[in-house]
């Protein structure tokens, strides 16, 4: 397991102060959310994504990809009626692709809840869920082209109507078997699941490749109730591989402790596993 936090905490720091509180605090990865690239992001010249590129490896920390993909945008949603939103949501989610790969990134994180609601009043789920069909399925070239996997990440309820659970999303996954798309939990959103996380993790194994460790709370992980060395001894259960990624969406505490204790709160659960290395 790797360890990364999601640059979006913070704020309106330059990216070297950044940088160097992310590798000080042990962290090597990042997940980058579009909108701190400025309003238009895809529109970022080859050289600037080169550069951001560069800033980011030549600090020790490896760029895993991309996450909130749709936030602060307009004119995008994944289960809008109207099939020329769709087209323009999918054609947005390939240029998105395509700056991944050029800033060194091979995941792509779909969350925005905001940008995939529907109305119940005037679609059902089945039809909100044909729409989403489409848009993935126009983006599937664009992935494969530029060998980025596409994560879907179930939320809970108190964020949104669609996939709202795992299995949701992994019947997406499996309807398009497609190497480039597969899961992606978080711990905020599996605390709704109704059952034990390390359940919902170790039953879907197979799709799992991308994790946020977090609290309901909206703090990192360890500063709520939610216990965290279940959580890695089913991860270290299942082999998993890849990267957890601190996410938290209040910045109370301030972002020097938070990526502190979140790390010190994970170190300490693998350890309270029983795991041997992470």
């Amino acid at each position: 397991m790797r360890f990364a936090l999601c640059n979006e905490m913070f704020g309106d720091w330059d990216w070297q102060r950044a940088l160097e509180l992310t590798v000080r605090s042990g962290y090597t990865g990042w997940e980058i959310a579009p909108f701190t690239l400025g309003q238009q992001p895809t529109d970022l010249s080859s050289d600037q994504r080169s550069r951001l590129a560069a800033q980011v490896q030549s600090a020790g920390v490896e760029v895993i990809g991309l996450h909130w993909l749709l936030a602060k945008t307009q004119g995008y949603h994944l289960t809008n009626s109207d099939a020329a939103v769709r087209r323009r949501t999918g054609d947005y989610l390939g240029r998105l692709a395509e700056l991944c790969r050029d800033l060194r990134g091979s995941l792509m994180v779909l969350g925005s809840p905001m940008q995939r609601n529907f109305d119940p009043q005037q679609m059902t789920h089945q039809q909100a869920a044909d729409n989403a069909m489409e848009v993935l399925e126009q983006l599937l070239p664009t992935l494969e082209k530029f060998q980025v996997t596409l994560a879907l990440e179930p939320l809970g309820p108190g964020e949104g109507n669609f996939w709202n659970h795992a299995s949701q999303a992994v019947q997406v996954i499996e309807q398009l078997d497609s190497p480039w798309v597969r899961l992606h939990l978080d711990v905020n959103a599996m605390s709704s699941e109704g059952k034990p996380i390390a359940d919902v993790i170790r039953n879907n194994a197979s799709w799992l490749h991308h994790f946020h460790a977090n609290d309901p709370n909206l703090l990192g992980p360890g500063m709520g109730q939610v216990p965290f060395a279940p959580i890695f001894a089913a991860l270290q259960e299942i082999s998993y591989q890849g990267w957890v990624s601190v996410e938290v969406f209040d910045y109370t505490p301030g972002v020097e402790a938070i990526a502190a204790e979140s790390m010190q709160n994970m170190l300490k659960a693998i350890q309270e596993a029983g795991i041997q290395s992470a």
